[in-house]
This record gives structure tokens, C-alpha cells and sequence, in this order.
């Protein structure tokens, strides 16, 4: 899937994945990695999330990387904040207060971009991905997240064979297939999602969402 295709999405205003709410779950969940506050939060994929005001409002500092300059440009001007803009090797760095946004492509980042990145918050990038770059990003992006990195990461699970994604399905046992060997990954919670509620995905007879706690090790 290539970098002009979420790029197009956003010109398109085809951003249905997009929450005019922080998301439920992560308020529900996030409490239990008891982060310490002013602790970096990494936030791959992140579009222009409502998640990343929350986390500042909790005294978290914040690492978003995002393809689409346009989902940055908003998310600032929607917060009514005028950031500061740097360009270094991993793409414009848009920063703001403790909110820090990085146009480029989380699949250049490295350690040295992520190294005081004490915890990871997924919850729109693993399930965008197709099968093959969902294993290079497990083996990429997260690789370079550091020791003792604390994650919550949210999925989505349905017939595949019911309909193409994004959003794809990624059942559990992929989640630990790709984890399982840098992360000590927890199955938090797993509910259905009704079709009467706005996050249904179309086409699908039944769609479930799930929460996993990780921990780098």
C-alpha cells in the first residue's frame, strides 16, 4: 500500500477513521501501564487523533509521524496552535507544546528518533497495514522503540474474506506471532462492535475489537 494512497485519502476528505472523540478504549486502558507523567508517547499512523490532545492533557509528551502534511497542518489548526516547523532526516517536524508531529513515513524512523519513547499507543496502524507490511513494521518500527517501552495497541478482527481492507483484521494469534518475540504482549479485552454504531466496518457480518497491553523486553 503505498504512502499517496492514505495521502489521496486525506485530500479526499475519505477520513472515516477518523474519532471526533478521544478514543474509549485508551481511557479505559491506559491507566493500567502507569506511565509516569511527562513520559513521550509514540503515535505511528497518527492522522490528526483527538488521542494525542488527550495525552497531553495528562502531562504526556507526544511523538506523532503521519504521511499527510494536511492531517498536521489540521490537527494544529484545529487545537489552535501555531507550530514551530524544522526539517531534519525523517521528514517536517511540527511541534507545538509538548505535541510533536512528524511529516514522514514511520518506516524511516530509527532509534535515535524514538529513544526516549517510553510507551506506544496503536490503534489506527497495525490494522491499516496489509499482511506483508504489517510484519515489516512489526520488525521495523517497533524494533526501534527501547527497553521497557510500554504499549497499548487496538484491533480490529473480522472475515477477511468478507471484504478487502484497510481496516484489516488482524486476529490474535497474528498479534503474537509478530510481538511476541521483543514484547510481552496481554490480551486486555475483546467486545463486539454493533452495526448500529459508527466504527462499524461495512460489509462485514460481525466485527470485533481488541485490546492488548505490551511491554518491550
Amino acid at each position: 500500500m503505498e504512502p499517496t494512497f492514505w495521502q489521496q485519502r486525506w485530500r479526499d476528505n475519505q477520513i472515516g477513521f477518523h474519532q471526533a472523540t478521544p478514543t474509549p478504549l485508551l481511557l479505559k486502558y491506559w491507566p493500567s501501564l502507569d506511565l509516569a507523567a511527562g513520559s513521550r508517547v509514540f503515535v505511528p499512523l497518527a492522522g490528526k487523533s483527538l488521542d494525542m490532545a488527550w495525552f497531553a492533557a495528562q502531562g504526556h509528551r507526544v511523538l506523532g509521524v503521519e504521511l499527510s502534511r494536511l492531517a498536521v497542518e489540521q490537527f494544529f489548526a484545529e487545537h489552535g496552535a501555531q507550530p514551530a516547523i524544522e526539517d531534519t532526516r525523517y521528514g517536517s517536524h511540527y511541534r507545538a507544546g509538548p505535541i510533536e508531529i512528524i511529516v514522514g513515513d514511520a518506516f524511516g524512523l530509527d532509534s535515535d528518533a524514538l529513544q526516549d519513547c517510553a510507551a506506544v499507543f496503536d490503534r489506527a496502524a497495525l490494522i491499516a497495514l496489509p499482511p506483508d507490511l504489517r510484519h515489516r513494521y512489526a520488525g521495523a518500527v517497533y524494533a526501534h522503540l527501547p527497553s521497557g517501552c510500554r504499549g497499548l495497541m487496538i484491533t480490529l478482527e473480522y472475515d477477511q474474506a468478507e471484504r478487502d481492507g484497510p481496516p484489516f483484521s488482524v486476529p490474535e494469534e497474528e498479534v503474537h506471532a509478530l510481538f511476541d518475540r521483543d514484547w510481552a504482549v496481554t490480551r486486555l479485552d475483546r467486545r463486539p462492535i454493533p452495526p448500529d454504531h459508527p466504527g462499524f466496518v461495512g460489509g462485514v457480518s460481525r466485527l470485533d475489537t481488541a485490546v492488548y497491553r505490551l511491554q518491550r523486553r
